[in-house]
């Protein structure tokens, strides 16, 4: 099978992984009818996850490096059938948990180990591209899949998505075993030594992604909530959100062309300006209904450029690294939703949502300075 069919099979286990993360959230009232449960009690079923594929994926990453990404992405894609089913068959609450740090514990390893793949099956020129496409997945998993499974929730009950999502991952697995290629062992117990991590440059290449996602999720987190203090409709709300969904998949994808032709560092650097005004101006005060629905657009354009090109940066500069680095930028994510969601509900609380995106303005800025203090990709080490 061809590169592009590789693409085409990564995006489809993105997209699906992607929509049993995203899925939660909108089943959580009747998650907790189920037991009896508060909704906030309900909700440690998604930041088990979180917080399992955040521990996750540095390990995955090290193991896909080491003994072949096909071998680790294949078990993953095996292991978040189980996980899935579990989580159908849940019999408590406790069971419930114990089955959704089994899907985030799987989940950490498929992603990074696609995201490698696909930079290393890339044409060199069109690296940032095919990483947006593949981050698309995830994307569309939120605006596409997530609905879809909610409907099929309210006919067939909470337990049916992730029925369908394991069923689908079977395919899934088998489809990834016999598209990628198989990889040799290239860690030490191949006989081969990994070449040894520079700690303190990976720590630089990997502050602008804590900084953007904190930015970023610190707003995102409350906007519902902003919104709904404002007075806005249910309606009103999911239009801008729709824009903002619409916004981050054009962003993302242009952001991979952008990458390609001006460079990474500089698609991150226009993003991260771009994130900063775009809060700046939402925290002075967007003004009218149109105009929020349209800041949200642009400002989600700007702040998505960012990832596919740190991304498409890492997998050049760290070749035989790549499922790690992957892996690494991919748990600064998660870590920087964490503490934006952290950041942003103190800020709410002390002072409103304004305040919220002025300071998330501010981090953003520092997110800029991260990106041009970190190493220029040439000196980016092995």
């Amino acid at each position: 099978m061809g590169p592009r069919w590789r693409l085409g099979c990564g995006w489809l286990a993105l997209f699906v992984v992607g929509t049993d993360l995203f899925i939660v959230s909108p089943l959580l009232p009747r998650i907790a009818d189920q037991w009896g449960l508060s909704v906030s009690t309900a909700g440690l079923s998604v930041t088990v996850f979180s917080l399992t594929y955040l521990l996750g994926a540095p390990l995955f990453g090290q193991l896909a490096d080491r003994f072949g990404r096909r071998r680790t992405l294949t078990a993953c894609l095996l292991g978040f059938v189980v996980a899935n089913l579990l989580t159908a068959a849940a019999s408590g609450f406790g069971w419930l948990l114990a089955a959704r740090v089994a899907a985030g514990a799987a989940a950490s390893g498929v992603a990074p180990s696609i995201y490698a793949g696909v930079g290393e099956a890339a044409p060199p020129a069109r690296r940032a591209s095919w990483m947006a496409i593949a981050v698309s997945g995830l994307l569309l998993a939120l605006s596409v899949g997530t609905p879809a499974g909610t409907m099929v929730a309210s006919y067939l009950g909470w337990r049916s998505p992730f029925v369908v999502l394991g069923l689908l991952s079977v395919g899934l697995a088998a489809g990834n075993w016999l598209i990628w290629p198989a990889d040799p062992r290239r860690g030490d117990s191949a006989g081969v030594r990994l070449p040894a991590l520079n700690y303190w440059l990976l720590g630089r290449r990997m502050l602008p992604t804590v900084l953007w996602a904190t930015a970023l999720y610190g707003v995102y987190t409350y906007l519902g909530t902003w919104l709904t203090l404002g007075g806005a409709s249910a309606g009103q709300i999911a239009r801008a959100i729709g824009f903002y969904g619409a916004g981050a998949l054009a962003g993302t994808l242009l952001g991979g062309q952008l990458a390609d032709r001006f460079g990474t560092r500089r698609t991150m650097t226009v993003s991260a300006a771009g994130l900063a005004a775009g809060l700046a101006v939402l925290g002075a005060g967007a003004g009218s209904e149109a105009s929020v629905d349209m800041l949200l657009l642009v400002l989600s354009v700007f702040a998505q450029f960012y990832f596919p090109a740190q991304q498409s940066g890492l997998a050049r500069d760290f070749p035989e690294r790549r499922a790690l680095m992957m892996a690494l930028n991919n748990s600064a994510l998660f870590l920087g939703i964490s503490l934006g969601s952290l950041i942003g509900g103190e800020a709410m609380a002390l002072s409103g949502f304004n305040a919220n995106a002025g300071i998330c303005a501010v981090i953003a800025v520092l997110a800029l300075v991260a990106i041009r203090a970190s190493n220029p990709p040439a000196r980016a080490a092995r």
